[in-house]
Parts: structure tokens; sequence; C-alpha cells
């Protein structure tokens, strides 16, 4: 209260409108949450599991409807490799691959994928055998820290897989999404144009004309 008037504020105002809401729900014997859509099983709050293909294997992992597949991989599977940094979404560090479709993992829940396909960095090599842009990223010195590196590895091999030979301006949009703090780009391009039967870093013959 000031000079004998009552504030109310814009909180107040949404505090208040959600209270009534489930008062009058309650009031109503009705259920406050909405019931799932039709054809749609609602799960939880408890631990959920979730048969997936990890790496071209069978896995499976229980977990709350809650947790991201990003978590689930760190902290339930043990595969680091892919990194949490912004958690948001929006520096892809966390970026895999979704039945063969780049995504971040930090915006998928673990729940989502039950019977679908998942492949992280650990999984893009062969064995021993690197993957053509893993070694090309090892040779033009494209790592630098190394943090955002496992994301931009993911991105590249996903445009490879697409895209032979790719011009530098579809790479920058291939990795736009992955931020570089150590501002290694020039490497990176220089890897993925080598990777993909282009050009590297020395110039050479076979970059796709600009």
């Amino acid at each position: 209260m000031e000079d004998g008037r009552i504030r109310v504020t814009r909180r107040d105002v949404l505090r208040g409108a959600g209270a009534a809401a489930l008062v009058g729900a309650v009031a109503a014997g009705q259920e406050p949450a909405a019931p799932p859509a039709k054809g749609l099983a609602r799960v939880g709050p408890g631990a959920v599991r979730v048969p997936f293909t990890l790496n071209g294997a069978a896995a499976e992992v229980s977990v709350e409807p809650r947790v991201t597949l990003l978590d689930a991989l760190r902290d339930r599977l043990d595969l680091t490799g892919t990194k949490r940094i912004c958690d948001h979404g929006a520096c892809g560090g966390c970026t895999v691959f979704l039945d063969g479709k780049p995504v971040n993992s930090c915006l998928v829940l673990a729940v989502d994928v039950s019977g679908r396909e998942v492949t992280t960095i650990e999984g893009l090599a062969k064995g021993d055998d690197l993957h053509p842009v893993q070694a090309a990223f090892v040779k033009h010195d494209a790592a630098m820290c190394g943090f955002c590196t496992p994301g931009m590895v993911m991105s590249c091999a996903a445009l490879l897989s697409v895209t032979k030979n790719p011009t530098e301006e579809q790479i920058r949009r291939a990795v736009a999404g992955n931020l570089c703090r150590c501002g290694t780009y020039p490497h990176v391009f220089a890897a993925v144009r080598e990777a993909g039967g282009g050009r590297g870093a020395d110039g050479g013959a076979g970059e796709a004309a600009r």
C-alpha cells in the first residue's frame, strides 16, 4: 500500500488467475491437468524404460520423462563425448544424430527416442578407423580446445552424408549452429573440404566452383 492505494503487480494478477482456475477446476470435480491427446499415453512421473538403438547396438535406459537425451547419454550411459555447454540449444556442442539427422540432444527428451536410432561422436568411427571428418580435423588442427569439436564433427559429417564435395558456403551453413569460442572456423572449413573430396588448406585442385 502506498499513499492509501493498494498496488497490484502483474505477478499478483497472474498468480491470482492461476489460483482461481485451479480452485474452479477442483470445485467442479475436474482434473487440473488436461488429459493426454487422443492416441498418446501418459508417462511418468516415475522412471520410464526407453529402448532404442545407440551407435548401432540395442540399448535401453530408464529415466524420468523430464530427462533430456543429453543427460541420459552422459549421466546414465557414460557417453561423455557429447558435450553439455549452453544446455539451451544455442551452441551445438551436444549435437548427435537422431535417425540420421543432426539434433541438439539438450532439446530432445530421452523418452522421445524410444524405438529410434541415436548416433553419438563415440559411434562415428569404425573401431580404430576414424571417420573422414575426424581424420581431417586432426590433420588440419581444427580441434583447438576441443570443447566444441564433437558437435562440430557431427554437423560436418551430417553435411557430407548428403552433400559430396561441399562448397565453403554450404559448410558455413552446416556449422551455423555450432559455436567455436577459439575461432578455428577456417581450419574446420579446410578439413571438411578435404574430407568431402575437395581441396584442403593447401589450395589443391578439386574444390567446387564458387
